[in-house]
């Protein structure tokens, strides 16, 4: 009996994370929607063809603009080396199109607090750069040569097809006569729909692991974890803990922001938090892509390298924001609500779902609906030709 009435509390705990922050992930994923579909990419590789800061620069605003799930991210920066990419700008492309996102920043901001959201846009170019210098000092030579031996081999890894299609509006016209034309409403539809489904299951799973640590361990136990009575302490284990966290959480993308906020009311530091979430490209399965992607020595240096920029970055973005007074003090954040009431976020939620909705129909009245089955896909398979097809662009 026990048992189950623990299960049910976890169950409840997350079920009422899942509704806390349901209209703004739809928004996120609309918006991203949007951005991706009229961003084209016939000329990102051109662009990214060195690591020089320009090219890192150019790199990290298309990724940004190239929202993806962790797993598509990974795939799409090995394409993007393999068409001649350098590989620090398809690193930085990488971390950019999970960590520097419109729909992490708005979960961020609205489950956490803005002060989280700024936190990400600030620490992600200072990852991205750590990254960089990281790659010029160990990822050189025979090492990237045996690296795009590797990738040249074309290995599939996860969400291989999800990663080749482009499916932004080809057409000419102004921004908004592209959006609002059959071709810009289907494109978004299918961004929104296609990112929806890459990302369900880690979200699905970072709230189930999300509402089992609220439910199940004792806020007094996560204080004791994190040094709590030692600030001192707390910010130099932070940093180094979040991304160890996340490792073994399997949590990626925007489905670890609801354990961040229980681990920041159990106490992580500031930057601990910030580091945690940068972690989403260095969780175990996706480290065991890279080897597949890039052979052993070369997936243990990106880890290695990942992993340091992300204790970095933690340490910098808590540095700059504790002097300028943007470090919350809250410890109580309320992401967890007594059931569902008539409140604004109910409200909120009823007109996203009917915007989903009304995406979803578009989606498949476009014939887009096979693309689903090509998620998976083939890194060589020809996603793109399979795209249009569908699409009927």
């Amino acid at each position: 009996m026990f048992i189950i009435q623990a299960v049910g509390d976890a169950l409840a705990t997350a079920g009422s994370m899942a509704w806390q922050i349901l209209w703004p992930l739809i928004l996120g994923f609309t918006l991203s929607g949007v951005i991706q579909a009229l961003i084209r990419r016939e000329q990102i590789t051109r662009l990214m063809r060195t690591d020089s800061p320009r090219s890192l620069v150019i790199a990290s605003g298309l990724g940004a603009a190239s929202s993806s799930c962790s797993y598509a991210a990974v795939a799409l920066a090995r394409a993007l080396f393999r068409k001649g990419a350098s590989f620090s700008a398809a690193m930085a492309f990488e971390i950019a199109s999970t960590n520097l996102v419109v729909e992490l920043g708005l979960i961020l901001a609205f489950v956490m607090g803005w002060q989280f959201t700024l936190a990400e846009f600030v620490g992600g170019p200072i990852m991205i750069i750590l990254v960089a210098l990281g790659f010029r000092l160990w990822m050189r030579g025979k090492i990237i040569d045996k690296a795009r031996e590797q990738a040249e081999k074309g290995l599939a890894g996860s969400m291989e097809g999800h990663a080749g299609m482009d499916m932004s509006v080809q057409q000419g016209g102004t921004f908004w006569q592209r959006l609002f034309s059959r071709p810009g409403i289907t494109s978004v539809s299918q961004y929104f729909v296609m990112d929806w489904a890459a990302v369900l299951k880690d979200i699905v799973i970072g709230l189930l692991i999300a509402g089992a640590f609220a439910a199940w361990v004792p806020k007094a136990w996560l204080q004791a974890a994190f040094f709590v009575n030692d600030p001192t302490v707390a910010f130099l284990l932070g940093p180094i803990i979040g991304p160890l966290l996340a490792m073994i959480s399997f949590v990626c993308s925007v489905g670890n922001v609801p354990l961040a906020a229980v681990l920041w009311n159990g106490g992580i530091s500031f930057g601990g938090v910030i580091s945690f979430i940068f972690a989403d490209l260095i969780i175990i399965p996706i480290i065991l892509i890279y080897r597949k992607y890039y052979g052993t020595k070369a997936a243990i240096r990106i880890t290695v390298i990942f992993y340091g920029a992300m204790v970095l970055a933690g340490y910098a973005v808590e540095l700059i924001f504790t002097p300028l007074g943007l470090i919350p003090t809250n410890r109580n954040l309320t992401i967890v609500d007594d059931g569902i009431s008539w409140n604004y976020t109910t409200w909120l939620n009823i007109v996203f779902l009917l915007i989903g909705a009304l995406l979803l129909v578009v989606f498949y009245r476009s014939g887009s609906g096979p693309m689903l089955k090509m998620m998976g896909g083939n890194p060589d398979g020809g996603a793109d030709h399979a795209v249009h097809n569908h699409a009927g662009h």
